[in-house]
């Protein structure tokens, strides 16, 4: 069996490696800055034409917004962040802001490239108080002096879409826990819940569920003798099981046969074997000791919490190769 899982581990990490979230990120930005760099540019040159008259500055941004359909606001600044024209919306010129100093403003404190565009980190916007961004062009006269800047806020909300929904990775992360636990772990021991002593029955429960009965997602809270299930049928509901439902095999009663998911990653007959190696880590020490486990038959993921509240997430294979000696020795539990 542990040969056939560590070629399993082979073939994924052959056949692709999954991007961060800081990769995905970044690619978004991308397609949004390309987007919008041409339309700020063609504001910027009509502005410069215009400079620094009010009037003629909102002419020229009114225009410029019609490239723009998904931007907020659109104004001008000169090269201390004062604003020279109104603010330019969908419904019209909003003349509050006019005069009005945004050199404090987060995407006033980055430094635009030497290209003249920047494309500002998201921030939370001053009155919306909402996700949003800015972009950001210098605006040169003829002999290239710079004489200020245009500036164009957007809602993310309001942003078109540049790529698919992000893929959750599925490769081991560890993340540390609090602080104050951590400190205090070896000031403390495992008690007997009332899952440690009825786990042969639970565990029982948790199978029939996961292969028969539709479960796709399952958690299991030894230390507060819980579960939180997510079916299938209903997956933006999920169901708390206490230990008097989780005790009862009647209980599997009340969820509708299911036969299981082709398209899961974890295969049926090693549910049991994932869910016997949780056991073995709730009992394994005395002091670092499992708190909860879950697993997650669709992207095939483990989680694992422990008495220090370091968490762990890893493909279901990689947990089962990884094996009880390797959490015993306490060097990952973090």
């Amino acid at each position: 069996m542990v040969e056939n899982i560590q070629t399993t581990v082979a073939n994924r990490t052959a056949m692709s490696t999954p991007s961060t979230l800081a990769e995905s990120v970044a690619h978004q930005r991308d397609a949004l800055a390309n987007l919008l760099r041409e339309p700020l540019a063609l504001a910027a040159q009509a502005c410069s034409r215009a400079w620094p008259s009010r009037a003629g500055l909102n002419a020229a941004l009114s225009h410029a917004l019609t490239t723009l359909p998904a931007c907020k606001y659109l104004y001008a600044l000169d090269t201390r962040a004062i604003q020279l024209s109104d603010n330019i919306s969908r419904e019209g010129l909003i003349e509050t802001d006019y005069g009005r100093d945004r050199s404090d403003r987060p995407y006033m404190r980055e430094a635009v490239p030497n290209q003249g565009f920047l494309l500002t980190q998201a921030y939370i916007s001053l009155r919306a108080k909402r996700p949003s961004l800015t972009a950001i062009q210098i605006v040169r006269d003829d002999d290239g002096r710079a004489l200020g800047f245009v500036g164009a806020d957007f809602d993310l909300r309001d942003l078109p879409i540049t790529g698919k929904l992000y893929d959750e990775p599925t490769y081991w992360r560890q993340i540390k826990g609090d602080p104050a636990i951590r400190g205090a772990v070896f000031h403390q021991t495992r008690s007997d819940s009332q899952m440690d002593l009825n786990l042969d029955t639970v565990l029982g429960v948790m199978e029939e569920l996961m292969t028969d009965r539709g479960v796709f997602h399952g958690k299991l809270h030894f230390s507060s003798s819980r579960a939180t299930i997510w079916l299938v049928d209903d997956p933006y509901r999920y169901r708390l099981l206490d230990i008097d439902a989780l005790t009862d095999p009647d209980t599997c009663l009340i969820y509708p046969c299911h036969p299981y998911p082709a398209d899961a990653a974890v295969p049926r007959d090693k549910i049991r074997t994932v869910l016997d190696s949780l056991r073995a880590l709730r009992f394994m020490d005395e002091t670092f000791y499992l708190r909860g486990g879950s697993l997650n038959i669709f992207n095939g993921m483990v989680g694992l919490t422990f008495s220090c509240d370091g968490s762990h997430y890893l493909p279901w294979d990689e947990f089962l190769i990884k094996g009880y000696d390797f959490w015993a020795s306490g060097k990952s539990l973090g």
